[in-house]
C-alpha cells in the first residue's frame, strides 16, 4: 500500500493503536507496526525516530480517547457528582479497553507529576476538585492530597480487577463495588473548614 506525503505518521499511529488495544505496550514494535502498514521500518523513523516516540503518540491519542470516554456520562451536576462521574469513567475505560490502559499513563514517556498535571484525564480530575475547593466543599489545604487519593484509589481498583483478585468477580459486582469505593474516598475528602493539622493527621471533625 502506498502513503503519499502526510498519510504516513497517521497510518502509523493509528497501527500503533490498534496493536496496543489487544496487546499492551509490549505489542507496540517499528518492525510490526510498518509490516502492517506496508513500509519499511526506515520510513516510520522519518516520522517516530525510535519506538519510545511512537508510543508516546500513542499513549497521547489513547489518553485523549480516554478523557473523551470520561466526559460522555459527565451531566451539569455538583463537584462531587463531577468527581464521582470522573472517577467511574477511569474505571469503567480501564475495564473496557486493558490493554489501551496500560499504556495510558504508565507504558510510555515521561510519567513525573508534572508531566501528568498535562493529561486530559488528570485535568478532568482536577477541575472537579477546583470547583469543590471554590464553592468551600473541600479544604484547600487537602487539594493536593485529594487528587493523589482519588486517582490512586480508582487505579488501584482498576487493578485489582484487571490483574488482581476482583478479576473473578461478576461484572456486576464489580461494577457495585466500584461504585462503593468511589463514593468511599469521596466522602473522606475534608471539607472547607477543617483545621490544617486536621487535614494533616488525616481525620475529621
Amino acid at each position: 500500500m502506498a502513503y503519499h506525503h502526510g498519510d504516513l505518521a497517521a497510518a502509523l499511529l493509528a497501527a500503533g493503536l490498534e496493536l496496543t488495544r489487544s496487546g499492551g505496550p509490549d505489542a507496540l514494535t517499528i518492525r510490526e507496526v510498518t509490516r502492517r502498514v506496508g513500509v519499511t521500518p526506515n520510513a516510520a523513523y522519518r516520522h517516530f525516530p525510535d519506538r519510545k516516540a511512537l508510543l508516546d503518540a500513542v499513549s497521547s491519542a489513547i489518553q485523549a480517547d480516554m478523557a473523551t470516554r470520561m466526559a460522555t456520562d459527565r451531566v451539569p451536576a455538583g463537584p462531587r457528582e463531577s468527581l464521582r462521574a470522573v472517577g467511574l469513567g477511569y474505571i469503567a475505560f480501564a475495564l473496557a479497553e486493558p490493554g489501551w490502559f496500560a499504556v495510558a499513563f504508565f507504558g510510555a514517556g515521561d510519567t513525573s507529576p508534572a508531566a501528568i498535571a498535562d493529561s486530559p484525564a488528570y485535568l478532568a480530575l482536577a477541575e472537579a476538585l477546583d470547583m469543590m475547593v471554590h464553592i468551600g466543599d473541600l479544604a484547600p489545604s487537602a487539594r493536593e492530597a485529594a487528587t493523589w487519593s482519588c486517582w490512586s484509589t480508582v487505579h488501584g481498583f482498576a487493578e485489582l480487577v484487571l490483574r488482581g483478585p476482583l478479576r473473578h468477580v461478576d461484572g456486576a459486582k464489580v461494577w457495585q463495588f466500584a461504585e462503593q469505593t468511589v463514593d468511599t474516598v469521596i466522602a473522606g475528602l475534608p471539607a472547607h473548614g477543617v483545621t490544617e493539622a486536621t487535614v494533616t493527621s488525616g481525620t475529621t471533625a
